[in-house]
């Protein structure tokens, strides 16, 4: 009977990212509505589209906990590369939208080649860092590599630009790495190089030295680099203690740009309070320790380096989107996971909690063997 169990998933994940996801749909119900009562007849038009993609998600989602995780250790070669195409040919073909070449559109669809490259970096890294085993130690052989692959994707995304999606690749990478094993030293000695170039570039264009100062001093500027900010400082301090009720916001009332994307989470702020934020806080972190608790338990390097990966991942959008909306980070662009419209994050963030509960059930699998044999030797 041994290898004809199939483990139960980690059903709690599977509840609370549907919980998020269902959240969402309703938050950009109420945070799209001023807009879709401008631009288009169906005052559905945001949620229909979102709801498509959570369809869509879901599925994915489904399937990918249906399969071995360890797949993805075999096919990572094939979606690095296909990350790089895609990241090539967006820079050659995209749709310019405010100057970025950052998307493909398909009629009324877009498609954003970064978001599928997060999760296929995630499983480059883990599958070459879990072949390399002890050589990751050595500089040469182990990490130089794989900086290599690394820096050459962060430059593509550089060039379209989208230094919020380089900052969170780095991040994501970094902790992969360090969890593969590397010699902590050569990384202390790299970031020190690395400092001077993340200054630059942060620098090195106007806009996004715009978004610093909006962040240092988003007063000096109101009606322009520091608007957005400020909109939702007052969004976020009208929700006062319980909010003023769901669909009540003000500020969504063509004062706070982005507010069914980026700036989604003042608007929850603004109609849920303090009360309804901590409590979608809680839902995040307790999402997060499942699936942290499921990486560590792996008994695979491979499982557990993926998993940790994607954790990190989505736990570094929510902090950069929370951070950049409180005013406590400099404004990335970073949506906020299951939550924010847009279809490639959303799917993303599905199919790499679907990663996540196929290691959970690998898990649950390998315990209740044991727990079989335990008594089969009784």
């Amino acid at each position: 009977m041994k290898g004809t169990i199939k483990g139960r998933p980690d059903f709690l994940l599977l509840f609370l990212t549907v919980l998020l996801v269902c959240f969402g749909l309703a938050m950009i119900f109420s945070a799209s509505s001023p807009i879709v009562t401008l631009k288009h007849e169906n005052p559905w038009y945001y949620v229909s589209k979102q709801s498509m993609f959570a369809f869509a998600g879901f599925v994915i989602m489904l399937f990918f906990m249906s399969i071995p995780f360890r797949i993805w250790k075999k096919a990572a070669p094939f979606l690095l590369l296909m990350s790089l195409m895609l990241l090539v040919s967006v820079l050659l073909g995209g749709v310019n939208i405010n100057g970025a070449k950052r998307w493909f559109a398909v009629g009324s669809f877009t498609f954003q080649p970064a978001e599928f490259t997060k999760l296929s970096i995630i499983v480059y890294l883990a599958a070459l860092i879990s072949k390399k085993g002890e050589r990751i130690r050595n500089f040469k052989q182990g990490l130089l590599p794989i900086l290599a692959v690394v820096g050459f994707i962060l430059l593509l995304i550089m060039l379209q630009p989208d230094f919020g999606t380089v900052l969170l690749l780095f991040f994501i990478s970094m902790t992969v790495i360090v969890i593969g094993g590397v010699d902590l030293r050569h990384l202390f000695k790299l970031s020190l190089g690395l400092i001077p170039i993340f200054i630059y570039l942060a620098f090195s264009k106007s806009y996004r030295l715009e978004r610093i100062i909006s962040f240092l001093h988003p007063f000096d500027d109101q009606s322009g680099s520091g608007y957005q900010l400020i909109q939702s400082f007052y969004a976020l301090g009208h929700g006062g203690f319980t909010g003023t009720g769901f669909g009540r916001s003000v500020q969504k009332l063509f004062y706070l740009p982005e507010a069914h994307t980026d700036f989604i989470f003042a608007v929850i702020g603004e109609e849920f309070g303090f009360v309804g934020t901590s409590l979608l806080v809680f839902v995040f972190f307790l999402f997060l320790w499942r699936g942290f608790t499921a990486a560590i338990r792996s008994n695979d390097p491979f499982g557990v380096m993926l998993g940790m990966g994607i954790v990190t991942m989505i736990f570094i959008q929510l902090m950069l989107n929370l951070g950049a909306v409180t005013g406590s980070l400099p404004i990335t662009g970073v949506p906020l996971p299951f939550i924010s419209y847009g279809g490639s994050s959303l799917i993303l963030c599905m199919a790499s909690t679907g990663i996540l509960l196929s290691i959970s059930r690998d898990n649950n699998r390998r315990r209740q063997e044991q727990n079989n044999n335990s008594q089969g030797m009784k």
